[in-house]
């Protein structure tokens, strides 16, 4: 299911961020935005600051309520939709193989999932979120927290996931609008199951947890619970009592957003995948490639979503990387392209997703970017 950005979006229109564009740190302002945890409420938060241009790490809160037990560097959490950056990856690798193509149909990786009527959807398309797949049918929409907790254990095989997307015809011709989706992952997933003819958790963990030594790192599968040291995600119920959300059936977001990192874990993943240890050049230049440029989301404005990453512009400096969210989690993993600036920010709001839940990161970014 889609998540929409949560960082301003824009085309560049400066160039790269160089040493003297960039603020110092201020660890006491930078200190203040995460111990705020009324705006949003939140439970707890957690950040890192790496680059040439400066570092800094701080965590607030509480992993556990009920134990009061502080949240520490070394506590898992919920990373939602950054598990596409690692799907996207680990695609390009296969390309870079020459096991798949960019132009190749996905019909013809996965023939018995999209009609025929699919046919001009590319392996490209879903990594840049310009495929056109239709709405979701039939399935549950939660109104409440009450209603989240009723279907938290739901269950669905990729199968019966992708069906819940392939009613009525395309949205608009793959390749000229932009709409941010869910489901395009979760096929991208399905395509590394099959040419590599293991699931694709398998895949992620050997071409890339297991070389960064990403220890912390985990694709769940059909496991509910997040094993080890973690913080509890929280939502808040119609009475003002906390619920305790962390365990969370995540087969309807596998591909898309089902894995669990530290902040550590994901800071070395953004240093390794903008240094050019995953990928070769031609294909991590795809990564910092937005769409042409009358290519535009739905709403008219301009594409914002390269091949696994997200664009954004925050007072005249790029960043590139991804957000995620799920319920009781809220993540963002940014860096300038040049690595001067990386941010990997990891908070808990316990209200349902209404808009205010991503105020803790624009403040961050407004932070780390003012002149």
């Amino acid at each position: 299911m889609a998540t929409t950005a949560v960082l301003p979006a824009h085309r560049a229109a400066a160039p790269p961020a160089s040493p003297t564009s960039l603020p110092v740190l201020d660890p006491v302002a930078l200190r203040a935005a995460i111990d705020d945890l009324e705006h949003p409420p939140s439970t707890a938060a957690q950040l890192r600051v790496g680059g040439t241009a400066g570092r800094w790490h701080g965590t607030s809160g509480v992993a556990d309520i009920r134990t009061r037990r502080p949240v520490t560097a070394r506590d898992k959490v919920r990373i939602g939709s950054v598990t596409k950056v690692f799907v996207a990856t680990v695609v390009l690798q296969l390309v870079a193989e020459d096991r798949l193509g960019l132009d190749t149909p996905v019909r013809r990786v996965l023939p018995e999932l999209l009609p025929t009527r699919f046919a001009a959807v590319t392996v490209a398309h879903l990594l840049n979120h310009t495929s056109g797949l239709p709405d979701h049918v039939g399935i549950p929409e939660p109104e409440t927290a009450e209603d989240v907790f009723r279907h938290r254990f739901d269950h669905w095989t990729p199968q019966e996931w992708v069906a819940t997307a392939t009613h009525g015809p395309l949205k608009f011709t793959p390749g000229t609008r932009q709409e941010y989706r869910g489901i395009n992952y979760v096929l991208a997933a399905l395509i590394i199951d099959k040419v590599t003819g293991r699931p694709y958790g398998e895949a992620v963990a050997a071409r890339i947890l297991r070389p960064l030594d990403l220890a912390h790192t985990v694709v769940p599968g059909d496991d509910p619970r997040i094993r080890g040291r973690h913080v509890h995600g929280y939502l808040a119920m119609a009475d003002g009592g906390l619920r305790d959300i962390t365990a969370y059936d995540q087969s309807s977001t596998r591909g898309e957003g089902d894995m669990i990192s530290t902040t550590g874990d994901l800071d070395r993943m953004l240093v390794a995948l903008f240094s050019g240890e995953l990928l070769p050049p031609e294909l991590l230049h795809l990564m910092f490639t937005l769409p042409p440029d009358d290519v535009r989301m739905l709403d008219g404005s301009p594409a914002r979503y390269s091949t696994g990453l997200q664009q954004a512009t925050v007072n005249g400096v790029t960043l590139w990387g991804k957000t995620g969210e799920k319920y009781g989690y809220k993540n963002a993993a940014f860096s300038t392209r040049d690595q001067q600036r990386r941010f990997v920010l990891a908070y808990h709001p316990t209200t349902a997703r209404n808009g205010e839940e991503s105020r803790m990161i624009a403040r961050v970014a407004d932070l780390l970017t003012r002149p």
